[in-house]
């Protein structure tokens, strides 16, 4: 029999008997009543041992009851051992969690939804100067108050690390790294760099004064280099020969310092003082003429442009980079290609690109062509007087200008160069574009 038919008829039973004894005392109602009040003090005297129990001493095992109070009381029971098992498994986890983080050598810092910090590692609290007692509940911005890291923090698009000073200390070079998770909440990530900052800057520095040094002495070599070359006619042929191969690999080492310190001072320069509105078309005109000349007449370079508002940029930056663009186009393309220079609307803002027919590029390669002195070719690239240096020199360009570069290419079906340029860098409507002198 089942409980509930066990309780209904304990119900009947006691309704039965009330109502037997008040009939035996001609008073039958008042004796149904008593059997149904005596039915009810059951039920309120086991939920009452219910309630002192859940009150008190939850702990505990259950009260003593029968029939179906007491079915209750052991699956709450149950129920409750089962949430202190699971609680005290996630508390374990936490735990271990927590003693994970405290080993590492990396800030790590939690925030909710809103940006407030909820906890950090010790390592947060040297590297950032976070104090449990008062900074708990604060918004990060509160405490990292760089521009540049409130416009990481609120741009969410955090694919990229971004390299900022200490808050605490300047000397220190942190890393910061922001991942989204849960119910939109972040887990900030802190990294100590400043050993790889410095030896980046020394290279950086090296890199300089090698290719600055090296200028004077190229300078004077390629002068008597010329002069000896006015008067090859007066030297044994052999020599002449000799005589015209120093000047070509002069020239090229020219070409490798001028662009090395042009991407050393992209590095270390912020720039930014001579960003002014560009007249797009005087630019893309002046880099087509160059682009011809270079070519001599074995490619056919065209300029198309589509409705699109002026850049805002350094004239001599993007000058250098739709340059290489250019030029890498006609170095690297056979006799009868087409060459078009780009500059069209985009969805993200405006796109500058570079176009070619030419072989193509094996996919494989796309993701290395901008580091430097990547080649995809070497014997070619070295024939052509490339350095090297020409797509590293556009990134960097590009991301002082807030871009990036997007390749699309595929053998024997051309290269598509897109520098992509968000809205922020295009010059409102009654912004006159600065003339572009070729």
């Amino acid at each position: 029999m089942s409980l509930w038919k066990r309780e209904l008829w304990r119900l009947v039973l006691l309704a039965g008997l009330g109502l037997a004894t008040g009939w035996l005392l001609s008073a039958p109602a008042a004796g149904l009543a008593a059997g149904l009040a005596a039915c009810l003090a059951f039920h309120l005297y086991q939920l009452r041992a219910l309630h002192r129990w859940l009150t008190l001493n939850p702990q505990a095992e259950p009260p003593a009851a029968s029939g179906l109070w007491g079915d209750l009381l052991d699956r709450l029971y149950r129920y409750q051992k089962g949430q202190r098992i699971t609680q005290g498994r996630l508390l374990g986890t936490l735990r271990r969690i927590q003693e994970s983080s405290e080993a590492m050598r990396d800030s790590v810092v939690m925030l909710d939804r809103h940006g407030d910090m909820e906890w950090w590692n010790s390592a947060a609290e040297r590297m950032l100067g976070l104090k449990a007692s008062h900074d708990r509940g604060h918004h990060i911005t509160n405490l990292v108050r760089d521009p540049r890291f409130i416009d990481y923090f609120h741009a969410r698009d955090y694919r990229e690390p971004l390299t900022l000073p200490s808050p605490i200390d300047e000397r220190m070079i942190l890393q910061f790294q922001i991942t989204l998770y849960g119910d939109d909440e972040r887990l900030l990530m802190a990294r100590d760099i400043t050993r790889l900052h410095r030896l980046e800057q020394m290279r950086r520095d090296f890199v300089a004064n090698v290719s600055h040094e090296l200028r004077t002495p190229l300078t004077v070599l390629a002068g008597y280099l010329e002069t000896y070359a006015d008067h090859a006619d007066q030297l044994p042929p052999r020599f002449a020969r000799g005589l015209g191969q120093m000047q070509q690999q002069a020239h090229r080492m020219q070409n490798l310092v001028e662009d090395l310190l042009l991407l050393s001072r992209l590095e270390t320069d912020r720039g930014g003082e001579d960003h002014a509105p560009l007249a797009m078309d005087e630019l893309l005109d002046s880099v087509r003429r160059d682009a011809e000349a270079l070519s001599g007449g074995r490619q056919t370079v065209t300029v198309e442009r589509e409705e699109a508002a002026s850049l805002v940029g350094s004239e001599q930056e993007i000058r250098s980079a739709i340059s290489n663009l250019a030029f890498n186009a006609v170095r690297y393309t056979p006799p009868g290609s087409r060459i078009v220079l780009r500059w069209r609307p985009h969805p993200e803002g405006a796109c500058l690109e570079v176009e070619d027919d030419g072989e193509g590029i094996d996919p494989v390669h796309i993701p290395r062509l901008t580091e430097r002195f990547y080649r995809v070719d070497k014997g070619r690239s070295t024939a052509t007087g490339g350095t090297g240096l020409g797509l590293a020199i556009v990134k960097h360009v590009l991301l002082r200008h807030d871009a990036r570069l997007e390749i699309e290419s595929r053998p024997g079906q051309g290269a598509l160069f897109r520098c992509l340029f968000p809205a922020e860098r295009l010059s409102a409507p009654s912004e006159s574009p600065r003339s572009v002198h070729a």
